[in-house]
């Protein structure tokens, strides 16, 4: 979430103290500080806060970008679709155009639509595959905590997307899709809870789905109370398709406090280069599907935040 300037801070508040009554512009100070603990949305349009959305944590392009041979996101195909592929027992599928293309992105679905298909999974009821749900790598269970004003501001950004021609090929499903409930996001969150650093990294790391990829994984069920964060999934070729040449996939590991196991004992610098720069503690290159190139974008106050919060997960070892 981008931190408004200190001099746009100390401009807005000098402006309700000079042109308010005491206790009005107080309460409106009040108001201010909720927002810029909040995010940026008091600063920016909301494509612009869409936009950083987007384009750091829920890290859109790194399924839904096409990708060089050398595995970086093609700019001018931005969220064109198929940019990974999925194959696993109960499905097969590849990333859908999310560009403002009419008939082969969402060009002709309403603001509500989109909204559906992000918090519920649900397609709409006419055009492509009308009424199919989206397939399960869809991090709906995590997308359903975002806030009201960033769903809108999420919408005004796909809408800005330059309009790309780009059919892929229709999802096939052998088992009916199946979510495995987020416990924060079924909790949600609102405006005040994000005014702690701690309330706004779990905000974070849930619409970033993180712990969809971290947590212990059994027999195709996350485990998001006994295992959150305990890492231990594994991701391969045959599993995702689309990353460079040379990817032979990765194990999630364990991003909980534990001191040893866990990355209880890294420094905070540790942490955010690890999530920014894809880089471990020894200086070890980390490996896809972390979306490394996307994180990078977070803002310092957002890192810190996710970190606070990383420090809060229960350690496994």
């Amino acid at each position: 979430m981008r931190k408004a300037t200190k001099a746009r801070v100390v401009a807005a508040r000098s402006g309700q103290q000079t042109a308010m009554p005491r206790m009005v512009g107080s309460a409106l100070t009040c108001l201010a500080v909720i927002v810029t603990l909040a995010g940026p949305a008091g600063a920016e349009t909301p494509r612009e806060r869409g936009g950083y959305l987007v384009n750091t944590i829920l890290a859109c392009g790194n399924c839904h970008t096409p990708k060089t041979a050398n595995g970086l996101a093609i700019s001018e195909k931005e969220l064109s679709g198929g940019g990974l592929s999925f194959t696993t027992p109960a499905f097969s599928a590849t990333a859908s155009n999310l560009t403002p293309d009419r008939e082969t992105g969402i060009g002709d679905w309403s603001d509500l639509e989109i909204k559906q298909a992000l918090t519920e999974g649900i397609r709409p009821a006419h055009g492509r595959l009308p009424g199919t749900p989206l397939a399960a790598v869809m991090p709906v269970g995590f997308y359903k905590a975002l806030l009201p004003a960033d769903l809108d501001a999420i919408v005004a950004y796909l809408r800005a997307v330059k309009p790309v021609r780009n059919e892929v090929r229709d999802p096939q499903y052998t088992a009916p899709v199946r979510r495995d409930p987020y416990p924060d996001a079924e909790a949600g969150f609102n405006a005040a809870s994000l005014q702690d650093p701690v309330g706004r990294g779990a905000y974070l790391a849930t619409i970033g789905h993180c712990m969809e990829c971290h947590s212990v994984w059994k027999r195709g069920v996350s485990d998001f109370k006994a295992g959150l964060g305990g890492g231990g999934r594994q991701f391969g070729p045959t599993l995702v398709q689309g990353f460079a040449g040379g990817w032979q996939g990765s194990t999630a590991p364990n991003i909980t406090s534990h001191p040893v196991k866990g990355i209880g004992g890294w420094s905070d610098a540790e942490i955010k280069r690890a999530i920014t720069q894809g880089l471990r503690r020894d200086g070890g290159a980390l490996k896809p599907p972390m979306p490394f190139a996307w994180y990078a974008g977070l803002t310092e106050a957002d890192q810190q935040a996710i970190v606070a919060w990383l420090r809060t997960v229960p350690p496994l070892e």
